[in-house]
């Protein structure tokens, strides 16, 4: 199972990195991957300032819990999930964790 969580860390990074690398960083806002793979949490923020604002918070959150994948926060339009499914995580491994358990249960995806 530890090759299994392997790959799927690896997915992880390689799906947020082409996101970082879509949405590129400029003089105001810095566009950060967080990394902690001992925990394995895996995040995309964004920090700076645009136009006298302040510019802080997670575009994506995912967590790798019991061997699934819990998207804990998707900021993205098309969404996260069809992208690792397309990387060839299957559906059944992730878990889409910022929808209710009632909603859980309606989609293709893991309850929990």
């Amino acid at each position: 199972m530890d090759s299994l969580k392997g790959e799927y860390r690896t997915i992880i990074e390689k799906v947020l990195q082409e996101y970082a690398d879509f949405l590129g960083s400029d003089e105001e806002v810095e566009v950060e991957l967080v990394f902690d793979r001992e925990r394995d949490r895996y995040l995309l923020v964004e920090a700076g300032w645009q136009n006298g604002y302040r510019i802080y918070g997670t575009l994506l959150h995912i967590d790798i819990i019991d061997h699934k994948l819990w998207i804990q926060h998707d900021g993205t339009e098309e969404g996260v999930a069809v992208d690792l499914v397309a990387a060839g995580i299957p559906h059944e491994q992730i878990v889409l964790a910022f929808r209710t358990l009632e909603q859980r249960k309606h989609t293709d995806f893991a309850v929990s």
